[in-house]
């Protein structure tokens, strides 16, 4: 058993030993590389024995035992020859090694519970195990829990599903053995491991079958037949095995004294004497080991294809990592500068747009730029007074610059006094439109640092240092638009170009309507219609269509059924409360300014749009379209009066001071829409950017302990070590892989038996009939299937010889061939049936 196979298959016992350290790389990492290597995965009831034939192949006792579900998370147990030493590593505690097995049992328990709890829970988090031995020959063996189909302790009802999923997820892989264990002293025709092998291999290429408790059949009865292959035949045959019963465990009967004991059997049983070198655990690990070389040998091209497929993958972070030494200053220095010069490259193109673009969403510069021209915009039309109130304030004014006289003429002084009023409403959207661009400047900012996270001290410094920055210019741009109002406050200019004087304004009528396009299309899209379905709170998503004179909606976006046609006529805007019976919807709402109706005899219409951004563009929209949005409402204390004076003369003057307003509101309004960008691109993003390419690294040197910025974070160092060492062993496998010889000792597939006696749970049991079969130990069904019409029976044939590595039996070195069922002859004596004791 100490030997490492013939010289032929050097280059694959190498390659076997590669795989493991792979394995244990990708599995402890935590990164997102993993491979599908070839491995054995266990499986079998709870209680067939699987614990026992995977202690018989390390030699000792190191497993979990107990009633119920034992097994509770999957355990890669990775058998390595080492002749001069016997010892075991986890994977979650590197570089320990147990030399007492029965710590080993303790580890595995403490483990499981720290996932699972101590309530029978499970869970498909694997337990990583290494053992070297002189005793062992090279495996990659997934000891999973045992099927089971009732739940104990907090177990959920569905345990069975769970289990059951948790296998599957293994042994669906490709590049799976599946060692399906099965007690003899029980109906094997229903064994759930064979069930479930079949469903997933149902060629057979991938399953060898394990039959355990030899030794525990009623006295008369045995397996020959199985054994031989021949009663219920797999492709690839069966191999008994021969474990302590639970006196010996209990008794800590040595495993050694059990391997001797179990060969005596096979050796002294007149029904397995002939195929002793054939049975027993020593054959099933040799044989273990050769069908794993020839699984790997089988999947070389799509093994080799996937390595440096993920060799590639590796090869940037292992560019970064190769040359980088924690303790080297140089090193550190040179890693910070790079990283300092991608955030200010990546902060720039985030904001000029010249950087990757993306296609799913706004960032950066274009969401800087939707504030100013959409955002801001919405909230400059909401600070302005609608039209009674305007006309209110303008009375009250005219009325308080008279005073006890009664006023000849239209008083400049109260226009004066309303437009000031209307330019000191501009300070508040000014300043709530620079705290949004600092928020989303700081939003780039943290997501341009994400490149930092491996050093956690240098995020948090450059993150510190840029947002102060921002903060500082932030302060600087707010004072400066403060001024440019107060500037507008100082001085009312008349001689404007633009403003319509007063001679214009005497002439102008309250009828005025501002000019449209017909039929001017100026925006499309889906929207919700919240509350204007059958049942009222239901909804609906339709097709809109916004005009300069109408807003459309039809059933989709063909046009061709349109629902309803709303005039823009009298129609204000406003916000909607965010809701949703799936998930929160940005509302807005429409409505009338005079109170009537807006849609049949809904007094508002609700819309709906998935995100907030979508609204934003729709309000800016309609906008554009010249419905406003609903004035803010200031309460006063004056008592409500009906100051729509008899007085023509009165009327007349409000009139003219409403369109002096007007006019000269435009102008200060449009000023402001132009300036506050420039401001603000001029005093805080584009100083930003030069503060990143001059100033920013010289103020990290200067105010921060560079060695301390460097420090890797844990995960880091974790991370780039895993990195290191998955790259170096990808590229060992490959190197292997390229010089493993075609010659390489291999064993071919057996060809394709009977074996449709396997009956997955998903497919409906046989219904064999009550006469003329024989039954195998525990009742299962018989030998040899009844023939079929227009089916030939099976013929028997010689299989070929099948080369095995080096160990006794077979001489050569070669493992005997595969059995093929062939039927019984009427010379056979049957083999008595016990009561099924599983």
């Amino acid at each position: 058993m100490a030997g490492q196979g013939q010289a032929g298959n050097s280059g694959m016992e190498q390659l076997i030993l590669i795989m493991n350290k792979l394995q244990d790389a990708c599995s402890s990492s935590g990164t997102a590389q993993k491979f599908d290597l070839p491995q054995i995965a266990v499986v079998g009831s709870q209680s067939a024995g699987k614990s026992s034939v995977l202690e018989n192949f390390v030699g000792k006792d190191f497993l979990p035992r107990g009633s119920g579900i034992v097994t509770r998370r999957p355990l890669i147990l990775q058998l390595l020859y080492n002749p001069s030493a016997e010892y075991a590593e986890f994977g979650h505690q590197r570089g320990r090694k147990y030399t007492n097995f029965e710590e080993v049992r303790q580890e595995i328990e403490a483990e499981t519970d720290r996932l699972t709890g101590r309530n029978k829970g499970i869970s498909n988090v694997p337990i990583m195990l290494r053992v070297f031995s002189p005793h062992v020959l090279n495996l990659t063996l997934v000891d999973l829990p045992g099927m089971t189909k009732v739940a104990v302790g907090d177990q959920p009802p569905d345990i069975e599903v769970q289990i059951r999923n948790m296998l599957l997820e293994f042994i669906t892989k490709e590049n799976c053995l599946i060692l399906a264990v099965s007690p003899a002293n029980s109906d094997l025709a229903n064994s759930d491991a064979l069930k479930l092998a079949k469903e997933v291999d149902p060629a057979g290429t991938r399953t060898i079958g394990v039959i355990t408790k030899l030794d525990l059949m009623d006295q008369g009865t045995d397996a020959r037949e199985v054994l031989e292959n021949k009663l219920l035949p797999l492709r690839r045959g069966y191999i008994g095995v021969v474990n302590r019963s639970q006196k010996d465990i209990e008794g800590r009967k040595d495993i050694k004294a059990a391997m001797a004991a179990e060969r005596k059997f096979f050796l002294s049983h007149p029904s397995y004497r002939h195929m002793a070198e054939r049975m027993g655990t020593p054959y099933l690990q040799r044989c273990l080991n050769q069908q794993l070389t020839n699984h790997i040998r089988e999947t070389l091209p799509s093994l080799r294809s996937e390595l440096q497929t993920k060799l590639l993958a590796l090869e940037k972070d292992y560019q970064a990592y190769a040359n980088f030494s924690p303790d080297d200053p140089s090193i550190k220095t040179k890693a910070m500068m790079t990283m300092i010069n991608q955030f200010t490259d990546e902060f720039t193109q985030s904001i000029e747009g010249s950087g990757e673009v993306s296609t799913k969403e706004l960032s950066g510069g274009a969401r800087i730029n939707r504030i100013f021209h959409e955002r801001f915009m919405y909230m400059l039309h909401q600070t302005e007074s609608d039209e009674r109130e305007l006309r209110k304030e303008i009375s009250y004014t005219i009325r308080n610059v008279h005073g006890i006289r009664t006023g000849l003429f239209t008083p400049d002084m109260a226009f004066e006094r309303i437009v000031k009023q209307q330019i000191m409403r501009l300070k508040e959207p000014t300043l709530k439109c620079v705290d949004m661009v600092i928020e989303e400047l700081i939003n780039v900012v943290h997501k341009c640092t994400q490149q930092m996270a491996s050093y956690p001290r240098l995020r948090e410094a450059v993150e510190t240092t840029v947002t102060n920055r921002i903060r500082e210019q932030e302060t600087r741009a707010k004072t400066q638009l403060m001024l440019l109002v107060d500037i507008q406050l100082a001085y009312m200019n008349t001689n404007h170009e633009d403003f319509i004087g007063f001679a214009n304004a005497q002439q102008r009528t309250e009828s005025t309507r501002k000019e449209r396009v017909a039929n001017q299309v100026i925006r499309k899209g889906y929207l919700t219609l919240n509350n204007v379905s059958l049942m009222r709170g239901g909804s609906k998503e339709c097709w809109f269509v916004l005009t300069a004179e109408s807003l459309m909606w039809f059933k989709d976006e063909e046009e061709r059924e349109k629902k309803y046609m709303l005039p823009l006529d009298g129609l204000k805007i406003r916000d909607g409360e965010s809701r949703g019976l799936f998930g929160k919807k940005n509302v807005f709402m429409l409505f009338h300014s005079e109170g009537r109706n807006t849609y049949k005899d809904y007094k508002t219409l609700e819309l709906a749009a998935e995100s907030a951004d979508e609204v934003d563009s729709w309000k800016a929209s309609f906008l554009r379209a010249g419905v406003y949005p609903e004035r803010e409402s200031r309460e006063t204390d004056e008592p409500e009066q009906d100051l729509g004076s008899t007085d023509p003369q009165m009327e007349r003057q409000v009139e003219t001071i409403r369109n002096l307003v007007e006019s000269y509101m435009k102008i200060v309004d449009k000023t402001q829409r132009d300036i506050v960008p420039k401001t603000v691109i001029h005093i805080v993003v584009n100083e930003l950017k030069d503060f990143l390419k001059s100033s920013m690294l010289a103020q990290l040197y200067g105010g921060y302990d560079q060695n301390q910025l460097m420090e890797e974070s844990p995960e880091e160092a974790q991370r780039r070590e895993e990195t290191l060492r998955i790259y170096k062993a990808t590229k060992e496998a490959l190197k292997i892989l390229s010089d493993v010889s075609a010659n390489t000792t291999h064993t071919p597939t057996p060809p394709p038996v009977k074996d449709d006696w396997i009956q997955p749970d998903s497919m409906p049991a046989p219904q064999p009939p009550t006469h003329g079969r024989r039954t195998p130990v525990g009742g299962g069904p018989p030998s040899q299937p009844p023939p079929v019409a227009g089916r030939p029976a099976v013929p028997s044939r010689p299989a070929p010889s099948v080369p095995r590595p080096g160990g006794a039996g077979a001489p050569g070195g070669q493992l005997p061939p595969p059995m093929v069922p062939q039927r019984p002859t009427s010379g056979t004596p049957p083999i008595p049936s016990r009561p099924n004791m599983g």
